[in-house]
């Protein structure tokens, strides 16, 4: 008899996604992003930070202040696309934890992107969430809540004969 107690795709996705976000090295918010293929074949992957060739250490992490992360830092969700390198996302999916804000999802419409799967939609009713779902309904893009039945997922790193 097969196990049971598998994780189900989304739940795979999003770990992927959640695991690409442990590569972020912003102190405060962690993102990560996973596109996936209509055959559940992950095409990319990515997480917030500074552009290729920026040093992590050379640019502000700060939130607030004269210099703030923000002009700098690329979105999981556009370094998962332009990780594809030109591979054809038209009906794909991605998975990521926080809700799209306005400038992903421009992205993710333009890549042809049909589906965005996330986590928490903590900036709900603000205006940049706000114009990211109608922009994201104007262009036909659906967006689902995942609320896993598996809360988490343990990982080890240690080989099964160390154990």
């Amino acid at each position: 008899m097969k196990r049971k107690d598998y994780i189900t795709w989304d739940e795979y996705f999003m770990g992927v996604a959640k695991l690409a976000a442990c590569r972020s090295k912003d102190p405060s918010t962690q993102v990560g992003a996973c596109v996936v293929s209509p055959e559940n074949i992950i095409i990319s992957t990515g997480y917030n930070g500074m552009p290729m060739g920026c040093s992590d250490d050379a640019f502000p992490w700060d939130r607030d202040g004269a210099e703030t992360k923000y002009p700098y830092v690329v979105h999981a969700e556009l370094n998962a696309i332009l990780n594809a390198n030109g591979r054809d996302l038209r009906g794909s999916r991605v998975y990521v934890a926080l809700f799209p804000c306005n400038e992903c999802a421009k992205a993710i419409i333009q890549s042809g992107i049909k589906e965005v799967v996330y986590l928490s939609d903590k900036y709900d009713g603000t205006p940049g969430n706000i114009a990211s779902k109608r922009m994201l309904d104007a262009a036909g893009v659906k967006y689902t809540r995942l609320r896993p039945e598996t809360k988490s997922i343990q990982l080890s790193l240690v080989a099964e004969e160390e154990q």
